[in-house]
């Protein structure tokens, strides 16, 4: 059903008193719509538990912003902060809350009235012949009108769908925070691997000089008949092999440092940095906050409970679609004279529209209950997936916390053991130059130092490694309402 109401008035005289009660009229229907229920967000439950399940060590440091600068690399914090302002990722990421901002700007205006105005003016010639010659008419007229629609918002939609617009924007804002921190925590990660892979590559550099140390020591006692020609193969075979592991190495050091250019935003071809070792960099503990805390800790959660709030807004929307009614009003004012120029019309005519609008849909087909369903359905959706973000944020802390205590332990005791296999590989070149032991027991000490060397460069990195997905899966010292301002660029 739609009823069009519409009441035209000409006169000569300026329609003033109109357009002030039109005004009015308009005033009053926005604060009408602007009456609308708030939303509400009653919220997903789910149980969190009181503390976490892995032995959490006693540490006051806590969570900051910056976390990368407590592993005291300055190497590391330029790269950070390279990566920051130039990474593609960071850049899209920025471009999204950017975009999400314009959609708030757009769904706000519904909730103003359009102003149009036109102006126009013609002027033409006519030429048409006669009996006595050609006769030329002018026709000169010029035109203004101001028009004025606004659509009442009775149900909320309006108002429902900018809230939706709002919480969309918060949950970008969020999304461009989580991608900030898994940006800084792979940056430093892959810096680890670099760095590892080229003290495994000293490592392995070094085990090569032993073995072609003690391959001349062995083929000095076989030109002296001291040692068999299965020893001196033996320790060929070893040099050989030493050698032959070096090249794997080599390339996944060249792998790792292009992926870590790929993080920063830098072209891979003849990017480098300057750390040689792992050694001097700190490994810091950090005292996790309580289970339910992390819910304001994490930008990914709050992110997943902001498209709940957008999904609600979205099921308010589609449910002020199924009330009856829809208002609009709608306010013009035009100003015409068969004289031409604006600035000197004579004899103008005024006309004065105001259009009263309702609309009923009778029959849909079922359409608009199909999209009430659908965005319940939809809600219920993101009300999982907020759990499943919630239950895997509490099992990435408590791993980050086990594999940070397992790390630490197991780098101490690596470090006894490659101490040993140095001791064990001196005494055996020793007791090998004397005739005491055979080569068999030489290079088994050998091979054993190599790989207690190359265990604890692997153990080094992986504690740093665990103690940069602790931070990571803690927040890296977000807070709820502490959002960078992503889009302040543009």
């Amino acid at each position: 059903m739609f009823l069009d109401l519409q009441h035209t008035m000409r006169c000569a005289a300026r329609p003033a008193g109109r357009l002030r009660g039109a005004a009015l009229a308009l005033l009053a229907a926005g604060l009408l719509g602007g009456c609308a229920l708030p939303l509400k967000h009653p919220g997903a439950q789910l149980d969190m538990p009181a503390s976490w399940g892995e032995t959490v060590a006693a540490s006051e440091r806590a969570l900051e912003a910056d976390w990368w600068r407590a592993f005291s690399a300055t190497e590391l914090e330029t790269l950070v902060a390279e990566a920051l302002s130039g990474s593609p990722d960071l850049a899209v990421a920025t471009e999204r809350v950017l975009q999400a901002e314009i959609a708030v700007r757009s769904a706000g205006a519904s909730l103003f009235p359009t102003v149009n105005l036109n102006a126009a003016t013609n002027r033409g010639e006519v030429r048409q012949r006669t009996d006595q010659g050609t006769l030329a008419t002018r026709n000169e007229s010029s035109s203004a009108a101001l028009a004025i629609n606004y659509e009442i918002d009775i149900w909320g939609s309006n108002i429902a769908n900018w809230q939706g617009s709002k919480a969309t924007l918060s949950a970008t804002r969020h999304d461009y925070e989580a991608t900030r921190l898994s940006l800084a925590a792979g940056v430093a990660n892959a810096y680890w691997q670099v760095l590892a892979l080229r003290e495994r590559l000293e490592i392995a550099r070094q085990n090569l000089a032993i073995a072609e140390r003690l391959f001349a020591i062995v083929e000095a006692r076989y030109r002296y008949g001291a040692a068999s020609a299965l020893d001196l193969s033996r320790q060929r075979s070893t040099v050989l092999a030493a050698r032959d592991a070096l090249l794997p190495l080599e390339v996944q050091e060249r792998q790792n440092l292009r992926a870590l250019a790929l993080l920063v935003g830098r072209v891979p071809q003849g990017f480098d940095v300057a750390g040689r070792s792992l050694d001097g960099l700190a490994v810091p503990q950090v005292a996790p906050a309580l289970p339910a805390e992390l819910l304001v800790r994490r930008p990914d959660l709050a992110a997943a409970e902001a498209r709940l709030a957008a999904a609600d807004a979205n099921i308010a929307v589609a449910r002020a679609a199924l009330f009856p009614l829809k208002l609009s009003i709608g306010l013009s004012s035009a100003l015409s004279s068969a004289e031409f120029g604006l600035g000197g019309l004579s004899n103008p005519v005024n006309t004065a529209n105001l259009t009263l609008s309702l609309m009923q849909a009778i029959f849909d087909g079922g359409r608009l209950r199909g999209q009430v369903q659908s965005s319940e359905s939809q809600r219920r959706v993101l009300v999982e997936n907020w759990r499943k973000a919630v239950l895997t944020a509490l099992k990435e802390v408590d791993d980050a916390l086990a594999a940070a205590e397992r790390s630490r332990i197991q780098e101490g005791t690596q470090r006894e053991i490659r101490d040993e296999t140095a001791r064990a590989l001196r005494l055996s070149e020793l007791r090998y130059k004397e005739g005491s032991d055979g080569l068999t027991t030489l290079l088994d000490a050998q091979r054993s130092l190599f790989s207690a060397e190359d265990q604890l460069v692997q153990q080094r990195a992986a504690r740093l490694s665990a103690a940069v997905d602790l931070y990571k899966a803690l927040g890296g010292g977000w807070r709820a309402g502490q959002d960078t301002h992503a889009s302040a660029t543009h």
